[in-house]
């Protein structure tokens, strides 16, 4: 599937907790969450990405049964309410609700531990040869902002997604089956995201589709003077324009219409060069 990109992908966030940073209890009844789908549909969403578990900094984890609570109701609903054929993934770390979400219909596994909290999430999408987006993170989403350090964050990072490619690889996944992503705010500094940001050449010349998530995250907020994250639609927006420069192929994102935008034009300019 990822090496048949033929465009930037656009992945909607649909958050169906109570807590996430930005978007947390919005979307967490049926109805809700089926009309943020056909909004972002009808904006041009190509992947909605469904998380039953807050990653944001300072959460506490979710259990596998109350994450498929969460998740595995929605995916149904998508798919036989909406009749759209819309590539949805699953936003977990555990293989138990990544099993329970691609038999409601899920296509791809989108792990921000990559791997390493569950490694039976790795078998899973070797068996049933799904995709997998393998993202970089230091510590967990609980101590992940407590002083983290990087000598050379673009070379650790990279570095660091090299071992779990390789542990993909190993568990039997295709190589087209993998993505990456360098984990914007996941255990970063302002400066380490920024560092990422400039250097995301880098990740992609590694071979291998990249994902940027950079929406609404709060570093920016610090550049602009915004504390209100629904405010860095724009910011998310130029971020998306300068990944889509650099080689970056799916983008994560709450704001589907702005980045869409920032996207196809983006790579028009791309196309030209």
């Amino acid at each position: 599937m990822f090496s048949q990109l033929d465009k930037p992908l656009i992945m909607g966030i649909l958050n169906v907790t109570p807590d996430s940073f930005s978007d947390g209890g919005k979307y967490t009844g049926i109805n809700d969450a089926l009309k943020q789908v056909e909004r972002m549909l009808a904006e041009g969403v190509d992947i909605i990405d469904i998380g039953g578990e807050s990653t944001r900094p300072g959460s506490d984890s979710v259990t596998a049964i109350d994450q498929q609570q969460r998740v595995v109701p929605v995916i149904t609903a998508i798919r036989q309410q909406l009749k759209s054929n819309v590539l949805i993934s699953i936003d977990t770390t555990s293989s138990a609700v990544a099993r329970a979400a691609l038999a409601a219909g899920a296509n791809i596994i989108n792990d921000v531990s990559a791997g390493q909290d569950d490694e039976a999430i790795l078998a899973l999408a070797a068996q049933t040869d799904v995709p997998i987006i393998l993202m970089h993170s230091q510590g967990t989403p609980k101590t992940m902002q407590d002083n983290p350090y990087y000598d050379d964050v673009v070379r650790e990072v990279i570095d660091a997604l090299k071992k779990r490619i390789d542990a993909a690889s190993k568990a039997g996944i295709k190589k087209e089956n993998i993505a990456i992503d360098p984990g914007i705010g996941f255990g970063k500094r302002k400066r380490d995201n920024l560092d990422l940001l400039a250097h995301m050449d880098a990740l992609v010349a590694l071979g291998f589709p990249v994902l940027l998530g950079t929406s609404r995250k709060r570093f920016m907020g610090t550049l602009c003077d915004v504390t209100e994250p629904s405010e860095l639609v724009t910011a998310t927006a130029v971020t998306t324009a300068l990944g889509v420069m650099a080689g970056v192929r799916i983008f994560r994102v709450h704001d589907v219409k702005e980045n869409r935008q920032a996207a196809d034009v983006a790579w028009a300019i791309r196309q030209r060069r």
